[in-house]
């Protein structure tokens, strides 16, 4: 299929005819960008997978009253947030936080077991001392490092000022810099 714009994607999937034609089009052209988007969250192949899958449920089942307000993807990736902390708000007792007495955070224990991980020990070790930082700098900074997402835009998806952002995605540099430094647990 070749490349199809999000208003056409939209009008098929709204469409009775046309809706399943519309959906295999939205998942074809945002699955990519939505998967690494919640695998740099839950850092799990398999997590990510299942996250995923609920993003595309919730989007099927709320694609009537998306309002056009912002574009799909912006729209999509706020579903895929949510969806993403509320799995990671579900599976918290499992932090690092909560279990104090171990070296390792449990999430870099399940990135290191994932055959799906590709990245060097620089990336692995990004990934921990992300995992340290207060959720809301971690997930600016994922949008914004990563995804190289305009402030705009992160506020749109978050619900934010652009402001705000800012200083969360500066903590965060700030942070992770010193941890580079020091070499030790972020404070």
């Amino acid at each position: 299929m070749s490349a199809v714009d999000d208003e056409q994607i939209l009008d098929w999937a709204l469409d009775s005819v046309t809706r399943e034609k519309g959906f295999r089009a939205l998942i074809q052209k945002y699955q990519q960008k939505l998967y690494w988007h919640i695998r740099r969250m839950v850092l799990n192949h398999d997590d990510a997978d299942d996250v995923l899958q609920n993003t595309f449920i919730k989007v099927n089942r709320s694609l009537e009253n998306f309002e056009r307000k912002s574009s799909l993807f912006t729209w999509m990736y706020r579903i895929a947030t949510n969806e993403t902390l509320t799995f990671l708000e579900k599976n918290k007792k499992y932090t690092y936080d909560a279990l104090d007495d171990m070296t390792e955070h449990p999430a870099i224990s399940k990135l290191k077991a994932d055959p799906y991980f590709e990245g060097d020990e620089l990336s692995l070790k990004l990934e921990e001392v992300m995992q340290q930082l207060p959720e809301k700098q971690r997930v600016v900074f994922q949008m914004r490092y990563y995804d190289k997402m305009p402030y705009k835009e992160i506020a749109e998806i978050l619900q934010t000022s652009e402001g705000a952002l800012k200083a969360s995605y500066h903590h965060a540099m700030k942070k992770i810099e010193e941890h580079f430094k020091s070499n030790d647990k972020i404070k």
